[in-house]
């Protein structure tokens, strides 16, 4: 089953009709703008046959829930996660590493410089 945060919704918030094209864009991370040419276009490339599968998506798809997201920025790191799951997973990765090493540097420095915490250290072994 899908996270809801990784699921295509209609974003009727930022719709011209449906929204169906501001939920693709927000999917994705593509302008709206940008979405909504492509679907002009799709219409005269395919003879109208977009229309139809234009509504068809604005009847099946659901509503965006209206607080889906805390921030822009959670809003950004899911439409990132979405385009490229490995990547997110390598970034979250290399995050946990870089906060590993530098709690073992301060850890490091606050024991190595603290003589009182050594003999205490000591006491308990």
């Amino acid at each position: 089953m899908n996270s809801p945060r990784t699921t295509l919704y209609r974003d009727s918030a930022h719709s011209k009709l449906f929204g169906v094209c501001s939920g693709i864009s927000e999917y994705t991370g593509v302008s709206r703008f940008w979405v909504r040419v492509g679907a002009v276009i799709s219409v005269f490339a395919t003879g109208g046959w977009s229309i139809p599968a234009y509504l068809i998506a604005g009847i099946a798809l659901k509503k965006k829930p209206p607080h889906l997201y805390r921030d822009v920025q959670e809003e950004q790191y899911w439409q990132r996660v979405r385009q490229s799951p490995s990547r997110s997973a390598r970034e979250i990765r290399a995050r946990f590493r870089d906060i590993d090493r530098r709690l073992a540097d301060v850890e490091t420095y606050y024991v190595s410089n603290n003589p009182r915490l050594t003999a205490q250290i000591e006491e308990l072994r």
